[in-house]
C-alpha cells in the first residue's frame, strides 16, 4: 500500500463512497502534466510527512513536508496556502503527483539569476552561514560571496552579516552547474555613485540646502545631503569660538547649510553655517590697524601661541615666538590664564584669511635696545652658557637677553662641534661682535679675546719660507694643511709633487707631516697657497750647498763629473765579467 493511501486510511478514515471517488480522481490522462513543468497549487492537507496540494487535476499532488524547510521561506506550510512545485514524475497506478517545492524554487532562481546576470541588475538574497573564503548566500540557491566582496571595507566581524538580508551584484553565473558568485561590494559602489552623481548635480557654491546631522567629531559635524556627507568643519560653524560642534549641533538635526566648495572627482564636500549671517571681518580693515595696541579676553591657549579675542567672533593669535623677548620657548600657560584680559600690539591684519597677528612683548620695549644703549661693538660682556647647537653656542648675558657665538667664532683652530671646547652652564667672556635690534640678534665671540692670529701669521710669515705642516684634509683639486693651529692652507695638484698626482686621496694620508713652501700669501681674504714641490727642491738645493761647503777647495765640478764617469765604467767592467762566466 502506498504512503498516501496509508496516510489516508489512518488519519481521515474516508467513507467507502468517498475513497471510491477519490480514486477516481487518479484517473486522468496525464497529456498535460509534464516531467520538468512547474505549476500552481493550493495546498488542501498537511499530513505526517507531506503536503498535499491541489494543482486543478483530478489527481492531487503531494511535495515532503522537509522541502518547505529550505529556502527563504523556513516556516512549515498551512493549508490554503499557495505554491508552486515542479512535477517529477506521475503515478497514475497510486492515484498522485510526486511534486518538487525545492527543485522549483531552484529553477525561478535560476531563472532570476540568468536574467539579472545579463542585464548587470542586483539581486537580494540572504547570508545563512560563513564558510571558507567567503559566505554562503540563500537567492532561491545557494550561492557564493567571497570574503573581498562582503563589503568596501574589510569585515572585521563576519558573525554579524549571518541572518541578514541584503542585495548583490552577480560577479559569475554558470547555469549548466547551477554556480553564482556574488558581490555585496559592487552593489554598494554602484549605489554609491548613483547618490553621489544625483547629490552632485545638485550643488553650486553659495547655495543653500538641507541636510541631517549624521555625526559629530572633535573637528566638525557629517551631513547627510541624501547618500553622501558633506563636512561641516567647527570653523564654519559659528564666527566664535567654540570647543565642541556639540555645543551648536544635535546628531539627527535637520538644518540648513550653504555649499563653500566641492571636489565630486574626491568626494568632498565642505558647508558652512556661520555664513548664513553677516561676516563681523567684513569691515575689519576700518576697525583695526597695524601698530594699533587694543585690548582683548584671552580664550585659549596652546602650544604655539594664545587667541586674544577683541571682539565677538573676532580672534588675533598671538604667537608663541611673540609672547616674551626671551629666545627660549615658553609655554603661553605660564605667562597668561583663560579669561585674563591683556594688551596687546597688532602686528598684521589678513581679511582675507580671517587672521589677525598679535604681539604681547611688542608693548614693552626691546631688551637688545637697551642693551645697545648701555653697551656698544667691542664691549667684553660676561654670561653663562644656556644651551649648545652643531652651528655655535648661546650666552645669557642678561636675564631674557642671550647671544650667539657662532662655531666659527669659538676659536682660531678649526672644531667640528661646540662641545669641544664649550659646556652647558660654563661662565664665559666673550666681545659683542653685532646688535641687530631689528632682526633680534646678539652676536657674540669667544676667539677674539685673544687677537687675530691670522694678522700675527701674515707679520711673522712671507713667501718663500719653509714650515712643517700637516695634511687634514684631501681634496679632488689637492690637499689642505695645518701650518699651525688654527691656520690653514692648501697645496694645488701642480704642486703637490714633480712627478704626476692625479688623486691626492692614493698619495697622501691625514695626519701625514710633511714640509712646504709658501708660493702665496692673501691677508685680506685669509689665504696661504703652498707647495710640496718646490719645498722639495728647496731642500735638495739646500743639502747640495751644504755638501759643497763640506768638500776641499780643490774638488771642482769637473772633478766630479770624472768621479761619476768611473763609477759607471767600474760598473759596467763587472757587467761583462758575469757574462762571460755564464756563457763558460
Amino acid at each position: 500500500m502506498s504512503e498516501l493511501t496509508k496516510n489516508l486510511s489512518q488519519k481521515d478514515q474516508f467513507s467507502s463512497e468517498e475513497y471510491e471517488q477519490l480514486l477516481d480522481q487518479y484517473q486522468f490522462s496525464t497529456k498535460e502534466l509534464t516531467q520538468g513543468k512547474i505549476v500552481k497549487g493550493r495546498i488542501v492537507k498537511i499530513t505526517e510527512n507531506q503536503a498535499i496540494i491541489d494543482i486543478g487535476f483530478k489527481s492531487e499532488g503531494i511535495i515532503p513536508l522537509e522541502e518547505f524547510k529550505n529556502g527563504l521561506e523556513p516556516s512549515p506550510p498551512t493549508p490554503g496556502a499557495e505554491v508552486e512545485a515542479m512535477i517529477i514524475r506521475t503515478s497514475t497506478s497510486e492515484g498522485y503527483i510526486y511534486l518538487s517545492k525545492k527543485r522549483a524554487d531552484e529553477e525561478k532562481a535560476l531563472n532570476h539569476l540568468e536574467k539579472v546576470f545579463h542585464h548587470n541588475s542586483w539581486i537580494e538574497g540572504k547570508i545563512v552561514e560563513k564558510i571558507k573564503n567567503g559566505y554562503r548566500v540563500d537567492v532561491g540557491i545557494a550561492t557564493f560571496l567571497p570574503d573581498s566582496h562582503a563589503d568596501v571595507r574589510k569585515v572585521r566581524y563576519p558573525e554579524k552579516l549571518i541572518g541578514q538580508t541584503f542585495k548583490f551584484k552577480i560577479l559569475r553565473f554558470d547555469r549548466k552547474t547551477s554556480n553564482a558568485v556574488l558581490s555585496r561590494k559592487l552593489y554598494l559602489l554602484d549605489e554609491k555613485e548613483r547618490r553621489k552623481a544625483r547629490v552632485f548635480s545638485q550643488l553650486e557654491k553659495g547655495k543653500k540646502i538641507k541636510g541631517k546631522v549624521k555625526g559629530l567629531t572633535s573637528f566638525g559635524a557629517f551631513i547627510d545631503l541624501g547618500g553622501v556627507e558633506g563636512l561641516l568643519h567647527i570653523s564654519d560653524m559659528t564666527w566664535g569660538r567654540i570647543r565642541h560642534p556639540n555645543e551648536v549641533l544635535k546628531v539627527g538635526e535637520e538644518i540648513e547649510v550653504m555649499v563653500l566648495d566641492f571636489d565630486e572627482r574626491q568626494e568632498k564636500i565642505s558647508l558652512g553655517l556661520k555664513q548664513l549671517v553677516p561676516d563681523p571681518w567684513s569691515n575689519i580693515e576700518a576697525k583695526y590697524q597695524v601698530g594699533q595696541k587694543v585690548k582683548g579676553k584671552v580664550v585659549s591657549l596652546t602650544d604655539f601661541g594664545a587667541f586674544i579675542e577683541l571682539e565677538e567672533g573676532v580672534e588675533g593669535l598671538v604667537h608663541v615666538s611673540d609672547l616674551t623677548w626671551s629666545r627660549k620657548t615658553i609655554h603661553p600657560k605660564k605667562i597668561l590664564s583663560l579669561g585674563q584680559e591683556v594688551t596687546v600690539s597688532i602686528l598684521d591684519i589678513n581679511p582675507k584669511d580671517k587672521r589677525i597677528s598679535l604681539g604681547l612683548k611688542q608693548t614693552t620695549p626691546h631688551p637688545l635696545e637697551t642693551l645697545r644703549q648701555k653697551l656698544g661693538t667691542g664691549s667684553k660682556i660676561k654670561g653663562k652658557i644656556t644651551s649648545i647647537t652643531d652651528f655655535g653656542a648661546f650666552i645669557e648675558v642678561e636675564k631674557g637677553i642671550e647671544g650667539l657665538v657662532h662655531i666659527s667664532d669659538i676659536s682660531w683652530q678649526k672644531i667640528k662641534h661646540p662641545g669641544e671646547k664649550l659646556k652647558v652652564g660654563q661662565e664665559v667672556e666673550a666681545i659683542i661682535l653685532n646688535i641687530d635690534v631689528e632682526k633680534q640678534k646678539l652676536s657674540l665671540g669667544i676667539k677674539q679675546l685673544e687677537g687675530d692670529i691670522w694678522e700675527d701669521f701674515f707679520n711673522r710669515h712671507k713667501i718663500g719660507d719653509l714650515v712643517n705642516v700637516k695634511i687634514v684634509r684631501k681634496a679632488n683639486f689637492g690637499v689642505f694643511v695645518e701650518i699651525t693651529p688654527g691656520i690653514e692652507g692648501v697645496v694645488f695638484l701642480s704642486e703637490l709633487s714633480d712627478q704626476r698626482i692625479d688623486n691626492p686621496e692614493e698619495a697622501f694620508k691625514i695626519g701625514e707631516e710633511k714640509i712646504a713652501k709658501i708660493i702665496k700669501l692673501n691677508p685680506q681674504e685669509k689665504k696661504i697657497s703652498l707647495s710640496f714641490r718646490q719645498a722639495q727642491q728647496e731642500i735638495q738645493k739646500m743639502e747640495y750647498q751644504k755638501y759643497r761647503q763640506s768638500q776641499p777647495d780643490r774638488l771642482t765640478f769637473g772633478d766630479l763629473i770624472r768621479e761619476q764617469l768611473k763609477n759607471i765604467n767600474t760598473s759596467n767592467t763587472s757587467k761583462e765579467k758575469n757574462k762571460k762566466k755564464e756563457g763558460q
